[in-house]
């Protein structure tokens, strides 16, 4: 969020140093932590002649932990790091909207296997990132969001945009620290970005006071003044000034170790793994589930995918893991998995979770002998008590587990009837699909018939960005990624808006991929603004609408059972030509050139191929396709 101009370098940061000086007097004068602050900056001289600024320490331990993208909405209380950040090659990608950066700083964090950052200015700037912090959080990334902040001496005090982000962040967070000195930026930076990634992978926090990212003098003029009131207590206002002064700097440009720390990836001990392999040696009927912590390092996704082969089991694929076998490829089931699941007599649950997703363990038998693997032992237990049981419960890495479980069995192989009878209910399921692509609609194109166009469309490198409720998720049935680490949805929290910071992570990971971003028209609304930050910065993305008018994966419950349509009704809105305003390619496909549908998808690519975003509005109708799914 931009600050205003009384916030800028040159306004003023702080009050009137007398009444500061003051209010903070009456509490800590003469303290011990201020004594003892003054002993250590006798102990480091502070060179107040420096240009330095703890904005370049931030950049210095980026850049050595191989951060190259740093996503932003621009802010005085951070400008520092941002023109530090710029110095040393690290992108800075300036969005629209604070919570883009954080979404483009997740899919960052998702395609690459290390930490995505953001840096986002203090109060509102902060608080409108929320919502993309918590989707982090729920889907596991390890995000580094970077906070400014009012002064040391301000907190609390009624400053511009200043507010207790720590008590904010601290439940969204695996780590949160505030910055009180620039020797800590170095220190507090590495153990957050070890942190994000140890463990259960997720967000952290470190809030960066403005007082220790700008130059010394910069702040020594705003903080003590250049003719100190007058008697005794005006002497001693200058000194505890000068004193806070020099401590916030002292030491700020001693070497410091600047790179990654080592982490914690909990893994499975042989006992568990060997335990697991006996359960899996004596199935008939095995299956595995395969979720996003599958894909996590250290295990490469090219291992994993030998491993799955070798191991030869039927699997279904979720989250990040979608696109881990290519497509098409027969060990992959891809419907019908509420029945699989019942008829399986081990079912292996690798980084899946019984959650709503698996209807809380319900769907889950009772005769399954049932193995789950993750790196969360709260998250693996969730719902054990109520609707089923582990046989055995695995806390640690999933793909070093899957690989390890490959060792163990040494090829033992499975009947191939139990894969061929899966496999034929996924040629029924399609064999349906294909006939409800065929039925008409009461106005504009069959959503089922255009989103087979656009599989047959994709080429191999595409990578698939989804955000949305009934369009994305008839998609989800019918549209295969290509490879792992080629589908980006936003996880179990079902965050809407995620598509255009997506998009942006996206292309920026994968410059030569096509990223293809499928929207329903509701949750495009949040992205439209962002076309602007494509078009500024040249990362041309297409992105296909299912524009239905409505919010039509509420309406396909609220209307039936509650007999109102209320609040779900939209319009045929020209999205394509609100793209255009924003810089953006723009076509429409209507029933009007239905017969144009495959080569108004080349002329997108080939547009996108010239360096162009491109939005494709596509107006559908309703089918029953979905009739009967839930949306809470």
């Amino acid at each position: 969020m931009e600050t205003p101009a009384a916030a800028a370098p040159g306004g003023s940061f702080f009050p009137s140093f007398l009444l500061l000086a003051l209010g903070t007097l009456a509490a800590t004068l003469l303290g011990a932590a201020h004594h003892l602050g003054l002993i250590y900056q006798l102990r480091h001289k502070v060179d107040k002649a420096s240009n330095q600024h703890g904005g370049e320490n931030v950049a210095a331990v980026l850049r050595a932990h191989g951060v190259r993208f740093l996503f932003t909405l621009v802010g005085g209380h951070i400008s520092p790091l941002l023109v530090a950040c710029e110095k040393l090659g690290i992108h800075v990608v300036d969005t629209r909207h604070e919570v883009t950066a954080v979404f483009a700083a997740d899919a960052v964090a998702r395609l690459s296997g290390t930490v995505g950052v953001a840096a986002v200015t203090a109060g509102p700037g902060l608080t409108n990132t929320v919502t993309a912090v918590k989707n982090a959080q729920i889907a596991q990334s390890p995000v580094l969001l970077l906070g400014g902040a009012a002064s040391t001496l301000l907190q609390n005090r009624g400053a511009l945009q200043a507010i207790d982000h720590m008590s904010l962040f601290r439940p969204l967070c695996k780590f949160c620290a505030s910055v009180r000195m620039v020797r800590d930026i170095v220190p507090t930076l590495r153990a957050a970005m070890a942190a994000a990634q140890s463990g259960t992978p997720g967000p952290v926090f470190v809030e960066l006071p403005i007082d220790v990212l700008y130059p010394y003098f910069m702040v020594q003029k705003e903080m003590v003044p250049a003719k100190p009131p007058k008697g005794l207590m005006g002497h001693v206002v200058a000194w505890y000034l000068e004193n806070h002064l020099a401590n916030l700097f002292a030491g700020a440009w001693e070497p410091q170790p600047k790179g990654p720390l080592p982490l914690d990836v909990p893994t499975a001990s042989p006992q568990q793994v060997q335990r697991c392999v006996e359960i899996l040696s004596r199935a008939k009927r095995p299956l595995i589930l395969l979720g996003s912590q599958a894909l996590l390092p250290p295990t490469p996704a090219e291992k994993l995918r030998a491993a799955m082969e070798t191991l030869g089991i039927p699997c279904f694929l979720g989250g990040m893991a979608r696109g881990l076998l290519g497509r098409g490829h027969p060990l992959h089931i891809r419907q019908n998995r509420g029945v699989a699941l019942k008829k399986a007599d081990v079912v292996v649950l690798a980084g899946t979770v019984c959650d709503f997703r698996l209807s809380y363990g319900r769907v889950l038998s009772h005769s399954s002998k049932i193995i789950i693997v993750n790196r969360n032992r709260k998250e693996m237990l969730v719902n054990s008590d109520m609707f089923w049981k582990p046989q055995e419960a695995v806390q640690g890495d999933v793909g070093s587990f899957v690989v390890k479980l490959v060792e163990g069995l040494k090829g033992q192989t499975w009947a191939s009837d139990w894969l061929e009878e899966l496999r034929q209910a996924d040629r029924q399921k399609e064999q349906a699909f294909r006939e409800k692509a065929l039925m008409p609609v009461a106005q504009h194109l069959n959503p089922v018939w255009v989103l087979q166009q656009v599989e047959e469309t994709l080429p191999d490198n595409s990578i698939l960005v989804v955000d949305g409720g009934d369009f994305v998720g008839t998609a989800a049935h019918l549209v295969q990624p290509r490879g792992p680490l080629r589908w980006l949805d936003p996880g179990a929290f079902g965050t809407l808006g995620v598509g255009a910071g997506f998009a942006l992570g996206a292309k920026l990971c994968r410059p030569d991929a096509e990223v293809w971003c499928l929207f329903g028209d509701g949750a495009f609304g949040y992205s439209l603004i962002e076309f602007d930050t494509f078009v500024r910065h040249k990362i041309p993305v297409i992105a296909l609408i299912g524009n239905d008018a409505g919010w039509t994966q509420i309406s396909r419950e609220q209307v039936p059972y509650l007999g109102s349509n209320v609040a779900c009704g939209l319009a045929f809105t020209d999205y394509h030509k609100a793209a255009m305003g924003l810089g953006a390619q723009g076509l429409l496909l209507s029933r009007d050139n239905k017969d144009q549908v495959v080569r108004v998808l080349r002329d997108a690519q080939q547009q996108c191929q010239d360096g162009h975003p491109v939005v494709v509005n596509i107006l559908i109708g309703r089918t029953d396709f979905r009739d009967g799914s839930i949306a809470v």
